[in-house]
């Protein structure tokens, strides 16, 4: 059964299966001050009433211990099967979330809400299975006891000396939506005990646990923090009321280390942030020493900056050798209130330097500062050179003996030249400078300065070739050379890590501003995606993989290997991790590697979200990789969260021109039926006003009274088919829909085409063609090219006056085919050309049967010249009138057909 839960198939189809319900389930606390109050009792009696009033309930996981009355509750209420989790040690049985989610019920109930899920399971805490039972929209019922909330574990032990290992962040306590304390006397649970109604006699392990003074001690701190969740809703439902425009809830600050005991202090921080209803920040000041923290002190930091994370605070990171003064800064800019720091009671102090606290009191003499006893060290302490783990180097050690040999022939040639010791003793000095510029570690800088207090004693001091010397007064130089040497080495030291700093700080610095400028030049989703993803290769050096989200779906993974690796995107993209990828857009949530989600992944996950939509799945390549640095996370997720906004705003840009679009096309229906319904009345009142007056008085009409009236209607008719087909023709252009056969034509074949049906008024005009080559050809659409010369012809027929001169010509020049419609009417005005090939625009003209224009036949051969790749124009014709003209693409005559 473990294996189903970690297939990739089982869980990326459980995933796309999952019922989805739009509001998130609600969370009932059923808590109790120690086992065996009656906590899964009640929370299967409550069960009960709810099933009566019709809920579909289902029991997900409930640990009875074989107690009677606790089985004979369960009876009645479906029982969800467990999932058997194997190793080779042994097997346990754990609730199946996949399956629970696939049942979808009303309500579950779980057993013990602290409780740690086997390795094999999707996540690590039973109190994350539940956040996803409520994300997917399923109440759910647990049962907890009062030491396993976090900010209390310290106070717990001091009273119990029972270390509590299961433990829930305060974040889940606090936002449960009901929280029902289960209360016993304590003497009535101690009767229990001892009736063997708690433990089995062989499972009594916490029996020095039940007494009064212990008992006690828990149920004021249970009844003090249910009374707490019952007031923190108070305030939450009368927050949400106010509408004050000023901030004036404390700020709480706590200093992170990488000391065990700093989870003491991180939180005691939490519970004065809770109590205050204020901010919490967890500050990190990052010094050289952090750097040579042993692999253990690097664990329990990132345990201290997690711990720090689920308590609710907001993580900061600053660079620096001075603590106090990085804290003080941040205070400053920050406007924190109150600072809370952890201090060993051990920790001796030192006349010329003053601890942390006393350099924050000294520059924070208004901020309120509270000490926590730690019982530990931490990195803090600076610890002296000869006490870290020395890394020899063959190249450092090759650089420190060279120096030391350069300096000695130097002071050779100095004894032989005759100067003072004091220029010899110089040019030690120096080599120890240099030696700490060119190594790496303090080691070679401590090496150095005490061989060149040796090899001056051997060389330059009586007697000359031993360690020895005549003159006490050497003492004194040697210790003076000693100091000075190590002085200036650890200055060079400090200088250079200084200088490392600052170029690392400003690196990154420039690498989230890039970011968010290349973010705002990027053009699309897919460029902006693009330019994200290499700025994380950018920053942190790793392999980064990004999903993008198309019609409510995850697209293929993208890959963004880092520069100069062997990279097998097989292993990183496959059905596992597509599986945590899809759970990660599902929920909203960050997982895989590092996390406690999917932490057998081999990449970190995270949600690309703006606000509660996720735009995107960025995954980090962690595999065989150390975790982030607390910095690098931090601007990561400023990077990501830049992302998100680029996302949004191009979603809304992209929303913005469907709305434009549709706003025009509105415009575009009402203007086509506003001038529809105005020009077809004149045409169709004439054929029906003509009809009638030939069905009506035909006996009394002539012949030649009869053709006028028939004529009339004839042209009335055409005019109303030409229009009907300009508007299919302009509908079919602009729907995409209409289908271009592209062949060489004729172009005298073409205009003769045109001219049999023009306007019949064309008798009354001179209309003649002029083709520089009887065998000119052109590839083009026929029929289309047919209409546009139709259209600019009758064009030329109805704005000129009658016995006007039109002329068709059509001449080549080089690859193009350029056909002009020109006439000796009027003209066209300078403004009316600006807009003569828009839609539903008429020139005014005196000429012009003003009635009949809707201004589509321009725009209709300006769409049809462009579908052909040509251009289309109008100019000015000497001495007087119009040309229209518009391009093709020239074929040549094939003399062998």
């Amino acid at each position: 059964m473990a294996a189903k839960q970690n297939d990739a198939g089982s869980i990326l189809d459980r995933i796309t299966d999952m019922p989805v319900r739009k509001r998130r389930g609600r969370l009932k606390i059923f808590i109790g001050y120690a086992p065996g109050v009656g906590k899964t009792c009640a929370m299967l009696s409550d069960a009960h009433e709810e099933q009566k009033e019709g809920m579909d309930i289902v029991v997900g996981y409930i640990e009875h211990y074989a107690r009677p009355y606790t089985a004979a509750l369960l009876e009645g209420l479906e029982l969800l099967p467990y999932i058997k989790i194997s190793n080779e040690e042994s097997s346990t049985k754990e609730f199946d979330l996949d399956q629970a989610l696939q049942r979808s019920p009303d309500l579950i109930l779980l057993d013990d809400l602290a409780h740690a899920n086997a390795a094999g399971c999707r996540h690590k805490k039973r109190y994350q299975d539940v956040e996803e039972l409520l994300r997917a929209g399923i109440h759910v019922y647990t049962t907890m006891n009062v030491q396993q909330i976090e900010s209390l574990t310290d106070i717990v032990y001091s009273i119990t000396g029972i270390p509590v290992d299961e433990r829930i962040p305060d974040s889940i306590f606090d936002s449960a939506d009901q929280v029902e304390l289960v209360d016993i006397e304590p003497d009535d649970l101690i009767e229990r005990l001892n009736r063997g109604k708690i433990y089995r006699e062989d499972e009594n392990t916490q029996a020095h646990l039940f007494t009064k003074e212990k008992l006690t001690a828990l149920r004021e701190i249970a009844l003090r923090n249910t009374a707490s969740q019952l007031n923190r809703i108070a305030v939450q439902i009368s927050e949400q009321t106010k509408t004050n425009e000023f901030d004036t809830k404390e700020h709480i600050l706590v200093c992170l280390s990488s000391a065990a005991s700093n989870k003491k202090v991180i939180r005691t921080a939490a519970r004065m942030a809770a109590a205050f209803h204020g901010h919490f920040t967890a500050l990190f000041v990052e010094t050289p020493e952090a750097r040579e923290l042993t692999p253990k002190n690097k664990m329990e930091l990132r345990e201290n900056l997690r711990l720090a994370e689920q308590m609710g605070a907001q993580i900061a990171t600053m660079y620096g050798d001075d603590i106090p003064g990085q804290i003080a800064e941040y205070v400053k800019t920050s406007r924190v209130s109150k600072i809370v720091l952890g201090r060993s009671p051990y920790k001796k102090r030192g006349r010329a330097k003053s601890n942390v606290m006393d350099k924050l009191t000294a520059l924070l003499p208004n901020i309120e500062i509270y000490i926590i006893p730690y019982t530990e060290p931490s990195f803090y302490k600076r610890l002296p050179f000869y006490a870290k783990y020395p890394k020899l180097s063959l190249a450092d050690t090759t650089k420190t003996i060279a120096i030391l040999a350069v300096c000695t022939i130097i002071g050779l040639w100095f004894k032989y030249l005759e100067f003072r010791e004091a220029n010899i003793i110089t040019v030690y000095i120096l080599g120890v400078l240099l030696n700490a510029i060119v190594t790496k570690g303090r080691m070679y800088s401590a090496i150095s300065s005490v061989m060149s207090v040796l090899v001056f004693n051997y060389f330059f001091t009586e007697p000359y070739y031993s360690l020895q010397a005549y003159d006490s007064g050497y003492l004194v130089t040697f210790l003076v050379m000693l100091a000075a040497s190590f002085m200036t080495s650890t200055l060079t030291m400090r200088v250079r890590e200084q200088a490392r700093q600052s170029a690392q700080k400003a690196y990154r610095t420039e690498v989230l501003l890039e970011t968010s400028r290349k973010l705002q030049q990027a053009k699309d989703s897919s460029a902006i995606i693009n330019e994200m993803a290499h700025q994380m290769v950018k920053l942190l050096d790793r392999t980064v993989i990004f999903y993008s989200v198309h019609q409510g779906e995850l697209s293929a993974p993208q890959v963004f290997p880092k520069k100069e690796s062997a990279f097998d995107p097989g292993a990183y993209t496959g059905g596992n991790e597509r599986a945590v990828a899809e759970w990660v857009y599902k929920n909203n949530k960050r997982a895989g590697a590092t996390t406690d989600t999917f932490f057998g992944a081999n990449c970190l996950y995270h949600a690309v979200r703006g606000g509660d939509k996720v735009l995107a799945v960025a995954a980090i390549v962690m595999d065989q990789e150390e975790p982030l640095e607390v910095f690098e996370k931090s601007l990561m997720i400023a990077m990501l969260g830049e992302c998100a906004l680029a996302l949004e705003k191009e979603k809304l840009n992209e929303k913005q021109k469907e709305i434009s679009m549709q706003i025009q096309q509105e415009q575009l229906r009402a203007n086509l039926l506003r001038s529809i319904s105005h020009d077809l009345r004149t045409p169709l009142t004439s054929i029906s006003g003509n009809a009638g007056i030939l069905l009506g008085n035909s006996e009394v009409l002539n012949e030649e009274q009869k053709k006028g009236l028939y004529t009339d209607i004839y042209d009335d008719s055409m005019w109303l088919i030409n229009l009907v087909e300009n508007l299919l023709s302009i509908s079919r252009i602009e729907n995409g829909t209409l289908n271009l056969n592209f062949q060489a034509e004729l172009m005298e074949e073409v205009i003769s085409e045109a001219l049999l049906h023009v306007n019949r008024n064309s008798v009354k005009h001179v209309i003649q063609t002029e083709l520089d080559d009887e065998l000119m050809m052109a590839r083009m659409d026929s029929r289309l090219i047919v209409q546009v010369l139709i259209n600019m012809v009758d064009n030329a027929i109805k704005y000129t006056q009658d016995g006007s001169h039109i002329t068709i010509s059509a001449r080549r020049e080089r690859h193009r085919v350029v056909v002009e419609i020109s006439d000796d009417g009027p003209g066209i005005s300078e403004e009316a050309k600006v807009r003569l090939f828009e839609m539903f625009y008429t020139a005014d003209n005196i000429h012009g049967d003003g009635r009949r224009g809707l201004g589509l036949g321009l725009s209709l051969c300006n769409s049809i010249v462009n579908a052909h790749g040509g251009t289309i124009g109008v100019k000015n014709n000497v001495p007087k009138g119009t040309v229209f003209y518009f391009t093709l693409q020239a074929e040549e005559v094939n003399v062998y057909e």
